[in-house]
C-alpha cells in the first residue's frame, strides 16, 4: 500500500510565502509524475503544478512566476514553494503522484492541507 502525507499549510498574510511538502511511502517502484492540485470553497479541484520524473514542469497560469514545484525522487517527495501569496490562493492543497508499484501503476492522493491567505 502507498501513502502520501502532506505538510506545510497554514495561515499567512498576502505577499508572504509558504512551502508545502508531500512524502510518499510504501510499495513504490517508481514515480512518474508528481503534482499539486487545489480546491477552494465552492470550487472544483484544479491543477496547480506538475513535474515529471525527468524534470519537466507545468503550471496553472494563475500561479506562474509565483509558485515553484520541485521533486526529490530519492526521498519520494514533492515540494511546492509558494511566494507572493494572494487571498485567492486560499484553498485546500492536495498532492498527487502517479506511482508504479510491482503490479500496478495508478494515481494516489494526499489528505489535503489548508492554505489560508488573509490580512
Amino acid at each position: 500500500q502507498v501513502q502520501l502525507v502532506e505538510s506545510g499549510g497554514g495561515l499567512v498574510q498576502p505577499g508572504h510565502s509558504l512551502r508545502l511538502s508531500c512524502a510518499a511511502s510504501g510499495s513504490i517502484f517508481s514515480i512518474n509524475v508528481m503534482g499539486w492540485y487545489r480546491q477552494g470553497p465552492g470550487k472544483e479541484r484544479e491543477l496547480v503544478a506538475t513535474i515529471t520524473s525527468d524534470g519537466n514542469t507545468n503550471y496553472a497560469d494563475s500561479v506562474k512566476g509565483r509558485f515553484t514545484i520541485s521533486g526529490d525522487n530519492g526521498k519520494n517527495t514533492v515540494y511546492l514553494q509558494m511566494n507572493s501569496l494572494k487571498p485567492e490562493d486560499t484553498s485546500v492543497y492536495y498532492c498527487n503522484m502517479l506511482i508504479r508499484s510491482r503490479l500496478t501503476i495508478r494515481p494516489y492522493w494526499g489528505q489535503g492541507t489548508q492554505v489560508t491567505v488573509s490580512p
